[in-house]
């Protein structure tokens, strides 16, 4: 099967550069959802909700269209945390992540035609102890401004990350390794992706 436009439904410059590692070839559109949770919802439900939302929110060329969309939360304790408002509570999130896990909970959905699918990644991460200093100064380079949790794995807040378990790139904000699978699962070979 000839792989289809591939559209990526997502700002993230993360995505964006995780799917140019890929070789795939892509557009960009950002849709507008409502991405608040509804009363009681689980964590595990909402990025999956919200992946879906996305990729049913997205505008298609008329032609066969590939819509790849995610969304990815942070949990500790039951607790969702999202992007921090300001600095004080970028540094608020990285005193509760301290020295303890968490998990970063992505949502996938693949839309082509009238085929869907979703799922989501899971991945433990551990923090290390961080002092005041450490917390502050990760705070004032801003890295964190824009990320679930309040720090990017992939940046200098790799200092902060003593291990994880699971996939790596889920933390960055794609799992490479569940979105070739669910490619597979619609009937396109790695080759057909890679023009082989």
């Amino acid at each position: 099967m000839d792989f289809p436009e591939l559209i990526l439904a997502s700002a993230s410059p993360r995505r964006r550069a995780l799917l140019s590692e890929l070789g795939l070839r892509f557009s960009v559109t950002s849709p507008e959802v409502d991405e608040s949770a509804r009363p009681g919802e689980v964590p595990e439900a909402l990025c999956e909700r919200l992946a879906r939302l996305k990729a049913e929110a997205c505008p298609c060329s008329s032609g066969p269209t590939l819509v790849l969309a995610a969304d990815t939360v942070v949990v500790v304790e039951e607790r969702v945390l999202g992007k921090p408002r300001d600095d004080e509570e970028n540094r608020e999130m990285l005193a509760l992540l301290e020295g303890r896990f968490h998990l970063v909970l992505t949502g996938v959905a693949l839309k082509l035609g009238s085929r869907f699918l979703s799922s989501v990644e899971k991945t433990k991460v551990y923090f290390r102890p961080l002092s005041e200093a450490l917390r502050a100064s990760y705070v004032a380079t801003g890295e964190g401004r824009d990320k679930a949790g309040g720090y990017a794995i992939q940046g200098k807040g790799s200092i902060l990350v003593e291990r994880l378990e699971g996939d790596y790139f889920n933390v960055v904000g794609l799992p490479l390794c569940r979105v070739g699978l669910m490619l597979e699962e619609l009937g396109f070979s790695p080759a057909s992706f890679w023009g082989c």
